[in-house]
């Protein structure tokens, strides 16, 4: 709960207080930053929250500011920067005095200690801050080792310190995690530094789960689901011919680097699309940008604790679906999912920023709809009808007429799906488009049909999307049906999908 005017009035007045800091400098982020991360380090154990008020000098009084709704979510925005990491949590609020205005920063104390800003930690030393010394360092370790409750923080305690490669933490990770100037003075032991980046529980004497998925020499050994899996399907479902095949495992730090690389040459095609005689234009089927942050994302949010499925990252020739164990976690709900983040993985979240896989917390989903946007896409769709699983669909946009007459692009949240057949075949059919239920006869299939000829019969240039509008019928189901009446020779497409015409065959 945000304080009351009066609990304000009387930090403002408590200039003893150390768990109170207050500035009249609005836009100073590394000063409000230092004193999130040594709030959230709590280094006395106090268990209460720290208290950053902007617009009062260090006697508590006004300066007369006043703060706008952008400043306060400029604010709150600190914590998904990636800068405090792992993101503590934090409340911005604002109360107004005859003197002026004060925005308030609630900071809680953080389980996942120690806390660091641009990788450095802070604490604080009773009303002033500093940098941690490395017995202080250990202590807020010690602390973190306690009170983890992610799976990727506890001990993976059939391990040992030979489980895991040394030189690759040392030389790969290390300097990204901690900043130069905190390195160069640093003379603790390389176990030390591990568990001070809660990839080693010194209690146990054994690497944490997030530091055997990221410097493991056979992760998987430890957590056999940790894979991707990918699969290229001639057709349209899995039940027609595999074209391509490719496992990604390994520790994070190569199997990252390896995704990254065959989404990027091997995910995307161009090819020239006709404008005019002087004039063309490329025709991307996906932007692998869109397609790596999916991807990622679905490594950063999966569950790993008990689940021995991998990702499932399977491309028809209509589309990419990208399926991972769990379904939203935390805080996250189908109300308010995709504008609020919480996190599984706290600790693979940190250490793929880290990384430079993430670029800041919680805008995953925005960039995906942009970048599809860009390309003329239609949006992602979110499959979160089955609790076990998150699901993202991505159309592909060299085969779908779509996105030119201000159609809606935001993310669609799909939650009545429906998976049936045992020949493993996805026979999803987006009950929220149609308004139906998402099921089919045999008899309903051939009167779909018998109507889709029968438009075509009328009218030999009609498009995909006249059809699926008049017709009432999903785009993924109808594709599927015109493949099929393709292969039972009634139909047959003449020149191109964009310029063609469509042939009845009596």
């Amino acid at each position: 709960m945000p304080l009351t005017k009066e609990e304000i009035q009387s930090l403002l007045s408590d200039i003893e207080n150390e768990r109170v800091e207050r500035t009249l400098s609005t836009d100073n982020t590394k000063k409000i930053s230092e004193a999130i991360c040594s709030f959230a380090n709590d280094i006395r154990n106090t268990n209460k929250p720290g208290y950053f008020l902007i617009g009062a000098d260090d006697n508590g009084n006004l300066d007369g500011l006043t703060f706008s709704d952008a400043q306060l979510r400029s604010y709150a925005g600190l914590r998904n920067t990636g800068t405090i990491l792992p993101p503590p949590a934090m409340m911005v609020y604002k109360e107004t005095f005859p003197e002026g205005e004060v925005a308030v920063i609630e900071v809680q104390p953080s389980e996942d200690t120690p806390v660091r800003y641009k990788g450095v930690i802070w604490i604080r030393i009773g009303a002033r801050k500093a940098e941690a010394n490395t017995e202080e360092e250990r202590i807020l370790t010690e602390k973190g080792q306690i009170h983890s409750s992610s799976f990727d923080g506890r001990p993976c305690r059939e391990a040992t310190i030979d489980d895991i490669d040394i030189d690759l933490f040392k030389n790969e990770y290390l300097p990204k995690a901690v900043s130069p100037v905190t390195l160069a003075k640093d003379k603790r032991s390389v176990i030390q530094q591990l568990a001070s980046l809660r990839l080693f529980d010194t209690r146990f004497n054994c690497p944490t789960y997030a530091g055997i998925l990221l410097l493991g020499h056979d992760p998987q050994y430890f957590i056999p689901g940790a894979y991707i899996q990918y699969v290229k399907f001639a057709g349209t479902t899995r039940a027609t011919k595999v074209l391509k095949e490719n496992r990604f495992k390994g520790n994070l730090i190569s199997m990252l680097k390896e995704l990254e690389y065959f989404i990027k040459y091997s995910i995307e095609s161009k090819r020239p699309e006709f404008v005019s005689v002087l004039r063309e234009e490329p025709r991307i089927n996906y932007p692998w940008e869109a397609i790596r942050e999916l991807a990622m994302n679905a490594v950063m949010h999966r569950a790993y604790n008990g689940n021995n499925s991998p990702i499932k990252f399977y491309e028809y020739n209509d589309r990419i679906e990208i399926d991972n164990p769990g379904n939203l976690y935390g805080k996250v709900n189908l109300e308010n999912f995709p504008n609020e983040t919480d996190y599984r993985n706290p600790n693979i979240a940190e250490i793929m920023l880290n990384l430079g896989y993430v670029n800041r917390f919680g805008s995953g989903v925005n960039t995906v709809s942009t970048l599809l946007e860009e390309n003329k896409s239609n949006p992602a769709e979110f499959l979160l009808g089955d609790y076990t699983t998150f699901k993202v669909i991505v159309q592909n946009a060299d085969v779908i007429e779509n996105g030119t007459d201000g159609t809606d692009k935001t993310p669609r949240i799909i939650v009545n799906t429906t998976e049936s057949g045992t020949d493993g075949t996805d026979k999803s059919e987006f009950g929220t488009d149609n308004g139906t239920d998402g099921t089919n006869s045999g008899t309903d299939e051939i009167s779909r049909e018998d109507a889709i000829v029968n438009l075509m019969r009328k009218n030999k240039r009609i498009s995909i999307k006249e059809i699926s509008s008049q017709l009432n019928i999903p785009r993924r189901t109808l594709f599927r049906i015109i493949d099929t009446l393709k292969s039972d020779g009634r139909i047959r497409r003449v020149g191109s999908e964009k310029s063609g015409t469509w042939e009845v065959i009596e």
